[in-house]
């Protein structure tokens, strides 16, 4: 779990896909790695400025796992934005079941203001 105390680097991964579309686990594996190596803090992954709105709820799962059992002293941060509050629910719970720190939930897009996004 993710605490006050947390400090550092925690870079933004990419989630890398083969050309079918699956994602690359060898990539996934070697990505992680690297940050491990690189002495990063901590890793967010599943951000909303790409591409894990392409993952079904399993994908995404299967994402967030893979990366905590790769390196499992890491504190992951796991986006879990999605368009209802059930499905960011669902997201949650069970990136946090597999390991995760602590996740990030991005407000609506349609929401402009201060305002609106803290209501």
């Amino acid at each position: 779990m993710l605490t006050v105390d947390a400090k550092g680097v925690f870079p933004i991964a990419p989630t890398p896909f083969l050309a079918d579309g699956g994602i690359d686990a060898a990539s996934v594996d070697r990505m992680i790695d690297h940050y491990v190596a690189a002495g990063a803090d901590g890793c967010t992954i599943l951000g909303i400025m790409g591409e894990a709105p392409k993952l079904d709820h399993d994908e995404a799962i299967g994402f967030v796992a893979r990366c905590v059992a790769r390196a499992p002293k890491l504190p992951f941060i796991v986006g879990v934005s999605a368009p209802g509050f059930a499905a960011m629910r669902a997201l949650s719970h069970a990136a946090m079941a597999k390991g995760a720190a602590g996740v990030m939930i991005a407000p609506p897009p349609s929401l402009r203001t201060d305002d609106q996004i803290v209501t």
